[in-house]
C-alpha cells in the first residue's frame, strides 16, 4: 500500500514540475530584472520597487528554490503517511480549474472606505426607522453626480463579481443602492454582506456561475428576485398591459457579445434562458398612463424603460424619487453622464427613444438578521 502512496505522490510531484516549476524556469529566463517586483513591493512607490530590484541578484532564485523543495519531496517519499481515499479525493478536487474555485470579486479598496461613510451616514439619519423605499432614496441621493459608464460589468473576458461605489451603469447603480439599502433596513452594516447581496441580486438564483448566469434581461432580473423575496413586480396591479413579444435580442445580435461569440456552450445557455422567459408575461405601463398611477407609486420603486426594440424589454433602470414639492421623478444613472434626477417620470419617459411605458417592481422589506 506505502509503495501505491508513493507512486501516487510522483505523479503529482511530475505534474508538479510540468505545470509549475517548468514553466516558471522558463518565464524566468525570459522575463527583465522587473517582473521579480511583485505586487505588494510595487504598491509601496517606485523607490521601494527600483532598490528591490537592484539587490534581486543577491537573493537566490526562485527556480533554485523550487528544484530545492523537489528534491526534498523526494528523500521523504518513503516516510509518507498513509492518506484515506476520501481525503485524496478532496485534493484532487482542489483543482484550479474546477466548480469549487472561489468567485472572483473585483473590488476597489477605496470602495470600503466610501461604504463606511455611508453607513455612518444612514445611522446619523436613523434611516434604519423609515420604510425600505425611503432608505433607498435617501442612499440613491449620496451617489448624485456619480459618473455614468457603460459596460462595466464587461470589462474583464471572465465573469467578475463587479462592485463598485463610485461610477456605474444604470443597473449597477440600482442594484448597488438596493443591496446597501436592504442592509440598512435590517442593520447590517457589514461589507462583506452587502458584496453578498450584490451577488444574490445579480446571478440567477442568487449565485456567480459564470457569464450565463448573470440576468441579463431586465424582467429575468425582476423575476428571480421576486423569488427570493427581494422585490415584487407589481406592474400588473397598477394597470399594466401585456408586451407580447419575444424576447431574444442577445442571440439573435450574438456578434455584439464577445462572451458569445467566442463560446458555443455560453451561446446556447442564453438561448435556453430566452426559452424559459418566453413561457413569462411580461407587463407595462404605457407612456401615457404613467402619470395616472403617480398616487400608487413610493419613492424607491424600481423602474424599468420598456422598449419597443425588438426582442427586448427594457433599456434602462432607476428609482421613483420624491422631489422636495411632492412630484415624482427618476433617478438613475443617466447615459447623459452621471447619476442624476429627472424632474417627472413620464416626461422623462416620453423622450426616451423607442420607449413604450415602464414595468415597476418595488423592493420588500428584508426580514431582521437572527442573532
Amino acid at each position: 500500500m506505502r509503495n501505491f502512496w508513493s507512486l501516487a505522490v510522483l505523479g503529482f510531484a511530475i505534474a508538479w514540475v510540468n505545470n509549475y516549476l517548468i514553466p516558471d524556469f522558463w518565464a524566468l529566463q525570459s522575463q527583465p530584472a522587473v517582473a521579480v517586483v511583485d505586487r505588494q513591493t510595487e504598491a509601496r512607490g517606485p523607490d521601494v520597487a527600483a532598490e528591490s530590484i537592484g539587490d534581486s541578484e543577491n537573493r537566490e532564485p526562485k527556480n533554485k528554490q523550487s528544484v530545492s523543495s523537489f528534491l526534498r519531496l523526494f528523500q521523504d517519499l518513503n516516510n509518507i503517511p498513509e492518506i484515506p481515499y476520501s481525503q485524496l479525493l478532496e485534493v484532487l478536487a482542489r483543482r484550479p480549474d474546477s466548480e469549487n474555485t472561489a468567485r472572483e470579486t473585483a473590488i476597489l479598496p477605496e470602495d470600503i472606505a466610501r461604504f463606511e461613510k455611508i453607513v455612518q451616514y444612514a445611522k446619523q439619519e436613523n434611516l434604519p426607522d423609515r420604510p425600505i423605499g425611503q432608505i433607498i432614496q435617501a442612499i440613491g441621493d449620496k451617489f448624485l453626480g456619480k459618473p455614468y459608464v457603460e459596460g462595466l460589468l464587461d470589462k474583464s473576458g471572465e465573469e467578475k463579481l463587479i462592485v463598485t461605489l463610485n461610477k456605474f451603469d444604470c443597473v449597477l447603480f440600482v442594484e448597488t443602492v438596493l443591496a446597501i439599502s436592504r442592509g440598512v433596513a435590517v442593520k447590517d452594516y457589514d461589507y462583506q454582506n452587502f458584496v453578498n447581496r450584490i451577488e444574490e441580486q445579480r446571478y440567477l438564483n442568487g449565485k456567480m456561475n459564470g457569464y450565463c448566469s448573470r440576468l441579463h434581461y431586465f424582467s429575468e432580473w425582476i423575476k428571480d428576485n421576486q423569488k427570493r423575496q427581494t422585490v415584487e413586480n407589481i406592474t400588473a396591479q397598477l394597470g399594466g398591459v401585456p408586451m407580447n413579444k419575444t424576447l431574444n435580442f442577445m442571440s439573435q445580435h450574438r456578434s455584439s457579445y464577445p462572451q458569445m461569440v467566442k463560446d458555443e456552450a455560453t451561446y446556447q445557455c442564453i438561448v435556453s434562458q430566452e426559452a424559459e422567459l418566453a413561457k413569462t408575461t411580461v407587463n407595462y405601463i404605457p407612456t401615457n398612463r404613467i402619470k395616472s398611477i403617480y398616487s400608487q407609486l413610493k419613492p424607491g420603486d424600481i423602474v424599468a424603460v420598456a422598449t419597443d426594440v425588438k426582442g427586448l424589454d427594457v433599456t434602462h433602470t432607476g428609482f421613483v424619487y420624491r422631489n422636495a414639492d411632492g412630484n415624482l421623478g427618476l433617478i438613475h444613472a443617466s447615459p447623459a453622464g452621471a447619476v442624476t434626477v429627472a424632474y417627472d417620470l413620464q416626461r422623462y419617459i416620453s423622450r426616451v427613444e423607442s420607449a413604450i411605458g415602464i414595468v415597476v417592481a418595488r423592493a420588500k422589506t428584508p426580514n431582521p438578521i437572527r442573532s
